[in-house]
């Protein structure tokens, strides 16, 4: 994953739309595209950077295309901004490493 194409998929506002229902689960290009009021060659274009940027996977199933979330690459990339703030303890941020205190 490079950093910087995950912070670009991540810095339009539809992009993290589309983020946020495939956290629902897999949906076909048709079915995301219905949520938004755009274009299909736009759709496609958001569709192709969040791929580039490795957050999404997609799959072909005959005519239709399935996106995914990439759960592990959003979790890196988590981690990665995560790091940014050294001074942040893991128990602050909500991420245990580790044994639990108690």
């Amino acid at each position: 994953m490079a950093m910087n194409d995950a912070f670009k998929a991540l810095a339009d506002p539809t992009r993290r739309a589309i983020l946020r229902l495939l956290r629902r689960g897999e949906m076909s290009a048709g079915e995301l595209a219905d949520r938004f009021g755009i274009s299909k060659p736009s759709m496609s274009h958001h569709y192709a950077v969040l791929k580039q940027s490795d957050l999404v996977a997609a799959r072909r199933d005959g005519q239709q295309i399935y996106y995914s979330l990439n759960t592990t690459v959003v979790e890196d990339l988590l981690a990665a901004v995560w790091d940014l703030f050294p001074g942040v303890k893991s128990e602050e941020r909500g991420t245990h490493v580790g044994k639990p205190k108690g």
